[in-house]
């Protein structure tokens, strides 16, 4: 009886022990089912709901893509639909045959002299006509016309409008009767110099360097005589605004009205326009070559625009 007693005793105990653990897990079990997700959060596994968004594209940053993409493709500008009713813009010619200026130019030294006459051709064009021409110098000689002067010695490094050579020195061409000196502008009354320089070919070793290639001889101030001309277009600067806030300037304007405008980042040639005073069509009247890009017209950034109408 004490072995059967004894068996089932630890049986029992068994069964008790077996209870407890049972009743223990199923505690742990319930505390844990009981917990709040941010207590202990469950893995997430990445699926198309879950997974980390990719960041959105910055709309900006298309926008300007799409403006740089755009600018490789320029294209000639349209006037607004409002714009139909507005007058064309115009300038009266200069007359046919008026003397624009005329002098003898003479280099310090007295080695090259020659004679000019600026006249207005048929075409309306200024045309420079040469006479007179004599030189001492080895080398041939060369003048033109520069908005802004060098000094005697100096390099020529752009050679202007009506750049011609006149002659002088072994196997120099004749010069021409006469040059025309810009093409689609009838007013050349913003040169400013007419300018006397070498045009030896090279720089031998016996060529003395004051009379090397480019080497300025003479400068000598051109004193013009144009008509008073007429004009529709009459640009006045409104002040910078949205798309339109380049700097304009009036250094050759003797009335103070603006004579220029730099494009600046952003700026629409429509908003450039309102901000002038003009329209659209007076502005690429004055401007034939300008350019855009884009449905909204943007204009090239640092290009530098005429707003005077008598330099058209």
């Amino acid at each position: 009886m004490q072995h059967g007693d004894g068996h089932q005793g630890n049986s029992r105990r068994r069964t008790a022990a077996l209870a407890l653990a049972v009743l223990v897990t199923t505690a742990t079990a319930g505390c844990s089912l009981l917990r709040g997700p941010d207590e202990f959060p469950a893995p997430q596994r990445t699926t198309a709901s879950t997974a980390p968004a990719t960041p959105e594209a910055d709309p900006s940053a298309s926008a300007e893509a799409r403006r740089i993409a755009e600018s490789a493709s320029p294209r000639t500008p349209t006037a607004v639909p409002t714009e139909a009713a507005a007058p064309d813009p115009t300038v009266s010619p200069i007359p046919v045959g008026s003397v624009l200026s005329e002098a003898d130019v003479v280099t310090p030294k007295g080695s090259v002299r020659f004679h000019y006459r600026v006249v207005v051709g048929a075409d309306g064009t200024p045309t420079a006509q040469w006479s007179s021409f004599a030189s001492t110098l080895p080398v041939p000689v060369a003048t033109t016309f520069l908005e802004t002067p060098p000094s005697v010695g100096d390099g020529i490094t752009w050679h202007g409008v009506g750049d011609t050579t006149l002659g002088g020195g072994p196997g120099a061409a004749a010069a021409p009767a006469s040059t025309a000196l810009d093409p689609g502008r009838a007013d050349p009354s913003w040169l400013g110099a007419i300018v006397v320089y070498s045009a030896a070919a090279s720089a031998g070793p016996d060529l003395p360097v004051e009379i090397g290639p480019g080497k300025v001889l003479a400068v000598q101030p051109v004193r013009w005589s144009v008509p008073a001309r007429t004009t529709n277009v009459h640009p006045v600067d409104g002040g910078a605004r949205p798309n339109a806030t380049g700097k304009s300037s009036s250094d050759s304007s003797t009335d103070g009205a603006p004579t220029a405008y730099r494009i600046a980042s952003e700026d629409l040639i429509g908003s450039v326009a309102a901000r002038f005073g003009l329209s659209v069509k007076d502005l690429v009247w004055l401007n034939p070559d300008v350019t855009v890009y884009g449905d909204q017209q943007y204009l090239y950034e640092d290009t530098v625009l005429n707003l005077d109408p008598y330099r058209r």
